[in-house]
C-alpha cells in the first residue's frame, strides 16, 4: 500500500535518517550535512512522528535500527543513492557544456580569436565554442550563450552591454608606402582593397572617397574581396589600403604591422558600437566568466586622434 504522494516525508528529512544510517552515527552524519547534531536529531524525530514508527534505539553512544528502521533505510539509501548519481552526472554535464559565443565573421577573425589564448590561459577548463556568422540568431533556441553585435544605442536590445564603438580609418602595410589620401592625386596612385557587399557602403571606398577627397578622386586600381577579414589580410600582405575599422584592428596599428593614412577631413563621432547580448539574464557561472573576460577586454578600446578620420557605420544585428 501506497502512501499518498502529498503526504510523503520532505526530503531533507529522509536524507538526514539516510547520513545517520550510513556512519550509524549522529556526529558524523552531522559534519556529513554540515548541520548541528541537534538539528539531524530533530529531523529523525520529526519523521518518526510523521511515519508513527519508531526507526532507531538510541543508546550510549551507539545507534541501532529497529526493525521498521532498516527496511526504510535499506529502500531509501538505494533511492537516494540513485538521484546523488543522477545529479551529479547532470552538474558535470551543465560544467562541461561549451560555452556558445556567436559573432560576426569579421569581428571573430580580426578581434575574438586572437584573444581566445588568453582565455584559455585564465580558464583552461572552460570549452569555448565560437559560431562565426553574419546572420541573425535566436540565441536560447539556437543554443547560443551570448552574441556580439554591431548596432546603435536606440537599436540594441534590451540588456545588451557595450563593448566599445567604432571608428573607420584608411590604413596599410608600412611596406606599401602609402604617404597620404589627402588629394586626387594621391589617390589615383593607389590601390585600393574594397570590401565588395553593397550592403555595407560606409566599408566601400567610393562613397569615402566622396567625402574625403571629391568625386575626382580615382585610384589606380581596386582589389575586391568578399569578406571583411581578407580586406585586412590583404592590407597586411601589402596590397594595397583598406578602410580599417580601428577597435577591431587595433593591436595591428600598436604593433606596427598597419599604420594609420592620414587624410584630408576628419568625419564626425560614430554613434554605433558592438554590443555584447546575453541570452540569460542569470547564466551559469562559466557563461558569466566568459561574458566579465569579454567586458575586459574590450576596456580602454578608444576611438583614433583627431588627425585620424572616422567614416559612417551602420546597424548589423
Amino acid at each position: 500500500m501506497s502512501m499518498d504522494f502529498a503526504r510523503m516525508p520532505s526530503l531533507d528529512l529522509v536524507r538526514g535518517f539516510v547520513a545517520v544510517g550510513r556512519r550509524m552515527s549522529i556526529t558524523l552524519a552531522a559534519k556529513d550535512l554540515h548541520l548541528t547534531q541537534s538539528a539531524v536529531s530533530r529531523q529523525i524525530h520529526a519523521l518518526e512522528e510523521q511515519l508513527g514508527v519508531k526507526l532507531l534505539v538510541r543508546g550510549h553512544r551507539t545507534i541501532e535500527f529497529t526493525p521498521e528502521g532498516e527496511r526504510l533505510y535499506r529502500s531509501a539509501d538505494g533511492a537516494l543513492q540513485q538521484l546523488q548519481d543522477v545529479l551529479g552526472e547532470l552538474q558535470a554535464r551543465s560544467r562541461n557544456k561549451p560555452v556558445t559565443i556567436s559573432a560576426t565573421i569579421g569581428f571573430t577573425g580580426l578581434w575574438l580569436l586572437p584573444r581566445l589564448g588568453k582565455l584559455q590561459a585564465l580558464y583552461p577548463d572552460i570549452d569555448v565554442r565560437v559560431a562565426a556568422h553574419n546572420r541573425l540568431v535566436d540565441l536560447r533556441n539556437d543554443g547560443i550563450d551570448m552574441a556580439i553585435r554591431y548596432t546603435s544605442a536606440d537599436r540594441a536590445p534590451s540588456g545588451a552591454k557595450l563593448l566599445f564603438a567604432e571608428s573607420v580609418v584608411p590604413v596599410a602595410s608600412p611596406s606599401f608606402g602609402a604617404a597620404s589620401l589627402r588629394s586626387a592625386g594621391a589617390v589615383s596612385a593607389l590601390t585600393l582593397l574594397e570590401f565588395d557587399d553593397e550592403r555595407y557602403p560606409w566599408l566601400q571606398w567610393r562613397p569615402w572617397l566622396d567625402a574625403h577627397v571629391g568625386e575626382k578622386g580615382k585610384p589606380r586600381t581596386l582589389l575586391h574581396f568578399n569578406q571583411y577579414d581578407l580586406v585586412i589580410q590583404a592590407a597586411l600582405a601589402g596590397q594595397g589600403v583598406a578602410l580599417g575599422r580601428y577597435e577591431l584592428i587595433r593591436p595591428m596599428i600598436e604593433e606596427g604591422r598597419l599604420v594609420v593614412i592620414e587624410s584630408a577631413k576628419v568625419a564626425p563621432a560614430s554613434r554605433h558600437g558592438f554590443w555584447l547580448i546575453e541570452a540569460e539574464p542569470r547564466p551559469r557561472q562559466q557563461v558569466q566568466q566568459v561574458a566579465d573576460w569579454i567586458k575586459s577586454e574590450a576596456i580602454g578600446l578608444s576611438a583614433p586622434t583627431p588627425s585620424e578620420p572616422e567614416g559612417e557605420v551602420h546597424v548589423d544585428r
